[in-house]
């Protein structure tokens, strides 16, 4: 067995968290090693971000196009060539990719090895015929598709978000099983692609408010999208035909998407052997993304924590700064921002008003925001959402929800100002372009500090000197 030699750290996995800490290393001088046993750029460039968005912009031509009379656009029906679709996608996933090639890892100094990698003892792994040693390892091998325990599934023929992006087959009819955000993206992709669309889930985006839910499933079932609110009990199949069973109702599909969750990747690394806690709810780590063993950090979707690129490329970030530089930084976080890109986009930041009230009671203010009231949503047809913030009574913001066009970019406002602080009215006085979305949290803040302005005794005193200066 060879020696690839000693490193000052080595990354485990190459999905955006592996990318991220490895470049930063990099960047810090420190002799590094990046281990993936697949492809580099994980679920993300893969299975997830890219491909998922690649299929949505198909899928969202198709509707434009079938939807142009409103417009005043005369056009065909269109006709979706299921074929050509996944050629597409797989033309932005290799775009993407070009940035992340072994090559261009290289040329960052970063040494990839590809194969699986288990741990010896607590400073050797093993990888095929070799083994490296480390001062450091930072553990980010993400997750996989969660498949439920649900009686008859191993028989029936599905799919999980690892295989739905290279699909060459628009199904008549499809099934999708989970009403995240995963499960909603690809039923309304489906649905516009010409699919009839089932989706049979408990919980409809449950992580968000509760007018968010309604107002989705509104706008999918708008666009032909049924829904079976209810779990499911069984699945079988009869001929070619895929039957999901609840407790009132059957579905029917030619195709299953299982679309439930994910779980952490722990199995295979041989953790035990480097003495690491995990469990099959992931690695356990400290606010520092320390393992119990010191010198070994996990970061990312393998922690079991929030399950998003952009908190693993962070997570990793901190644990890398942890590792080789002195002192320490937390890498733990509540303020987290998520979108979900369906049409419109559902975009949150920090606590949602349920979350708010258990912790703050009534002390605290509620504000919405329609977007029938931004101009740019109405010039552009995309009324369907709103705005709403919770705050604390002095301003200070609790949590957000944008639902509408481009709300991920809309949302970045707000992230900002949670994390320097900042309160609802400071939003108020920032000169904001029009017409834009974003104009919407400009609208709401400056029309909230006016209702604190003159409200009570301020408001009195106001609205006297006003009169005393006419």
């Amino acid at each position: 067995m060879t020696d690839f030699g000693r490193y000052d750290l080595v990354v485990i996995g190459a999905g955006s968290g592996g990318l991220v800490g490895a470049r930063f290393a990099a960047q810090l001088g420190a002799k590094v090693a990046l281990i993936e046993k697949n492809r580099i750029g994980g679920d993300c460039t893969w299975t997830g971000c890219v491909p998922s968005k690649a299929l949505i912009k198909a899928a969202r031509v198709a509707h434009e196009v079938r939807t142009a009379a409103r417009y005043g656009v005369g056009v065909n029906p269109p006709t979706v060539d299921m074929a050509a679709v996944p050629e597409y996608v797989r033309e932005a996933m290799h775009a993407v990719y070009e940035f992340e090639t072994p090559e261009a890892l290289a040329r960052e100094k970063v040494d990839v090895i590809f194969g699986a990698a288990q741990f010896i003892d607590a400073a050797t792994i093993n990888v095929g015929e070799h083994t490296a040693r480390s001062k450091a390892f930072l553990i980010t091998t993400g997750a996989r598709p969660f498949v439920p325990a649900l009686p008859g599934l191993n028989a029936v023929p599905f799919i999980t978000y690892e295989e739905i992006f290279e699909n060459d087959t628009l199904p008549k009819k499809m099934i999708l099983l989970g009403g995240g955000p995963i499960g909603m993206e690809m039923a309304q992709a489906y649905q516009r692609l010409g699919s009839e669309v089932t989706v049979v889930t408990s919980s409809l985006l449950p992580k968000e408010e509760a007018e968010v839910q309604k107002l989705m499933q509104g706008v999918l079932e708008g666009e032909g999208v049924r829904f079976i609110l209810q779990p499911a009990r069984s699945a079988r199949r009869h001929a070619n035909a895929i039957f999901i069973i609840t407790d009132n109702h059957k579905a029917q599909g030619d195709l299953l998407l299982v679309a439930v969750g994910r779980k952490p990747k722990v199995d295979g690394l041989q953790l035990e052997k480097a003495g690491v806690k995990y469990s099959s709810k992931g690695i356990q780590v400290d606010d520092r993304l320390r393992t119990n063993v010191k010198h070994i950090y996990a970061a990312g979707d393998v922690t079991g924590s929030y399950q998003f690129t952009h908190y693993a490329g962070w997570q990793a970030f901190q644990a890398v700064r942890n590792a080789l530089l002195p002192g320490s930084s937390t890498g733990v976080s509540d303020l987290v921002p998520w979108v979900t890109f369906t049409d419109p986009e559902v975009a949150h930041i920090g606590a949602t008003e349920e979350q708010a009230r258990s912790q703050y009671g009534d002390r605290i203010e509620v504000h919405c925001w329609e977007m029938g009231n931004v101009d740019r949503a109405v010039c552009e047809n995309d009324v369907s959402g709103f705005l709403k913030i919770v705050t604390k009574p002095d301003g200070a913001i609790l949590g957000a929800t944008i639902v509408g066009a481009r709300a991920g970019e809309a949302i970045l406002e707000l992230i900002v100002a949670m994390k320097q602080r900042m309160k609802i009215g400071d939003l108020a006085g920032a000169i904001h372009p029009y017409p834009t979305y974003s104009t919407a949290v400009q609208q709401m803040a400056a029309d909230i500090a006016v209702e604190h302005l003159l409200s009570g005794t301020s408001g009195r005193l106001v609205r006297g000197l006003s009169k005393a200066f006419r």
